[in-house]
């Protein structure tokens, strides 16, 4: 009997040594997000990870936006036409979409879902409106938020890349002003310093590492 007269909770099963060992030597599968304001260098953390060998498997978004000049279709982005797109939406082959700076952009499903199969850590590239839908959809999605040393950084990030308009630049701008204000719907926080990649690459792959240790584990994705 409780201290306070109640009947206490029943345990849930508690894990012998074993299983302790066998989970932490064969961990399940995270999904993890990684999302940010645009200018940001969410692209090149994730191919700095790739470099490191990190076995994840990183979902290639698709999108109705046109090609920068340097993207690789099926590397960056499936660049697809916009009816083609809304054909993947009829089909529900997408595990989420939305419309970004007027153009669609969305995550396939089947590649998701053969990955996490094989055991393989999945990792996403959203926005903001992006991660929180994956955070409803799979509860246990790891969501990381990436972001400059300041506004101004980022700011001067997107200037330096010319690949939109004055008008886009400062809706860009001001998005990421917004977005920085939901930092509360994610998990991890990582700075991605100016000409310091490395240190943001070291601290994902830290959080990974630290996610697959956890004593009470997340659930395995089931999408």
């Amino acid at each position: 009997m409780a201290a306070d007269g109640q009947s206490p909770e029943p345990h849930a099963h508690a894990e012998t040594i074993e299983e302790v060992v066998r989970r932490l030597r064969r961990p399940a599968p995270l999904l993890i997000v990684i999302s940010g304001p645009s200018g940001v260098g969410k692209d090149e953390t994730l191919r700095a990870m790739k470099d490191r060998g990190h076995p994840f498997h990183f979902v290639v978004t698709a999108t109705t936006r046109r090609q920068r000049a340097d993207e690789a279709d099926g590397v960056d982005y499936h660049f697809t036409s916009v009816a083609d797109f809304a054909g993947m939406i009829e089909a529900g082959e997408l595990l989420e979409y939305a419309v970004v700076y007027g153009d669609y952009k969305g995550i396939p499903k089947q590649p998701v879902r053969e990955a996490l199969a094989s055991g393989k850590d999945v990792i996403l590239r959203l926005d903001v409106q992006g991660a929180r839908t994956i955070r409803r959809l799979v509860p246990d999605a790891v969501l990381i938020f990436l972001m400059a040393e300041s506004l101004e950084e980022l700011e001067r990030r997107l200037r330096e890349r010319k690949s939109e308009p004055l008008e886009q630049l400062k809706m860009r701008i001001a998005t990421a002003r917004e977005e920085t204000k939901k930092l509360d719907e994610f998990d991890y926080v990582v700075i991605n310093p100016r000409d310091r990649l490395d240190e943001a690459v070291d601290t994902l792959l830290a959080i990974i590492t630290a996610e697959k240790h956890r004593a009470s584990p997340r659930k395995p994705p089931r999408l």
